[in-house]
C-alpha cells in the first residue's frame, strides 16, 4: 500500500476526471493522498474534494507564489480552517526564489505564519522550498527556538546541506518522480541516505510526471513509479519501501489515523 502524500486533485488536469484518477490509483495500491492547498481562499472546494472521499485528505495554505495575494490570510485563519475533519496539514508554504513570483518578504511572511500554525495545531507544515536552501534553513531554525513543530520538505530538490539541516530539526524529506529523471544523482544521493523513518513519497500531480510518463500529465497512481525507483536507490524492496513510507506518512500525518 502506497500514499502519495502530496498531489493537487483541485487543478484542472486532475480534477475533470477526478473518478478516474481516483480510480487509477486504487488499481495502482496508492490507498490514500492529501490534496494541498496553494490558496487559502480557495479552501472550501479543495476541502470538499476530502469530504467526498474516505481516502483523500486536504491542507490548507498559501503557495509562496500566491503569498502576496493572501496576506490578509493570518495564522489565526489557518489554525481555524485546519480544524476541518478532513484538514490534516498546514501549506503549501515556504520560499520560492527560483521563479520570484512574490516578493520575498511576503513569501517568508507567509512561511512564519504557516510555521506558527503548525506549532499551534501540531499539525505538519508541507513546505515547499526552491532555490532558497540557505534562508529556508535559516528561518526553520530561527523559527525552532520558539518550540518545536512538524515539518516536511516537499518535492525535495535542495541540497545536502538542507537536508541534514532539515532533518536535524526532526523533519522529514518527500520525494516526487524527479528521482527517476536522467540528471537526478545528487538528488537520488539524497534520496539514498535518508533514516528510514524520515522520508516519503509523493507525485506533485499534476506536476513532474516519472519516467515512463514524463511530459504527461502527472496523476497519483504513478507514484508507484517513484516508489519503484526509490527502492532501487536504497536498496530495498517495493514492499519494505511501501511499509516505511506508509508508516512514516501515519506518523507525521496523524489526524488521518493512519498511524
Amino acid at each position: 500500500m502506497l500514499i502519495d502524500s502530496h498531489c493537487h486533485l483541485d487543478f484542472e488536469a486532475l480534477s475533470g476526471d477526478l473518478d478516474g484518477v481516483l480510480a487509477r490509483a486504487a488499481a495502482a495500491g496508492v490507498t490514500g493522498m492529501v490534496t494541498i492547498s496553494t490558496f487559502v481562499d480557495k479552501f472550501a472546494s479543495i476541502s470538499a474534494i476530502a469530504e467526498a472521499h474516505d481516502n483523500v485528505w486536504c491542507s490548507v495554505g498559501t503557495h509562496p507564489h500566491n503569498a502576496d495575494q493572501e496576506l490578509h490570510v493570518e495564522t489565526a485563519d489557518l489554525v481555524r480552517l485546519s480544524e476541518h475533519p478532513r484538514c490534516v496539514a498546514i501549506g503549501e508554504a515556504g520560499l520560492d526564489y527560483f521563479y520570484d513570483n512574490a516578493p520575498r518578504e511576503a513569501q517568508s511572511t507567509g512561511f512564519r505564519r504557516h510555521i506558527a500554525a503548525a506549532r499551534i495545531t501540531g499539525l505538519p507544515l508541507v513546505i515547499h522550498a526552491r532555490a532558497a536552501d540557505d534562508d529556508v534553513a535559516a528561518i526553520l531554525e530561527q523559527e525552532a527556538e520558539q518550540g518545536p513543530f512538524p515539518f516536511v520538505l516537499h518535492c525535495f530538490t535542495g541540497g545536502a546541506e538542507l537536508a541534514r539541516r532539515g532533518l536535524a530539526l526532526g523533519g522529514y524529506l518527500s520525494f516526487s518522480g524527479i528521482i527517476t529523471f536522467k540528471n537526478a544523482e545528487e538528488i537520488r544521493a539524497i534520496a539514498a541516505s535518508v533514516p528510514a523513518d524520515r522520508y516519503l513519497v509523493e507525485t506533485d500531480a499534476p506536476y513532474l510526471a516519472p519516467v515512463p510518463h514524463r511530459g504527461e500529465a502527472n496523476e497519483p497512481s504513478y507514484v508507484r513509479h517513484t516508489a519503484e525507483r526509490l527502492a532501487q536507490v536504497r536498496g530495498i524492496g517495493i514492499e519494505q519501501l511501501a511499509a516505511e513510507t506508509t508508516g512514516n506518512f501515519g506518523r507525521l500525518f496523524a489526524k488521518t489515523g493512519l498511524a
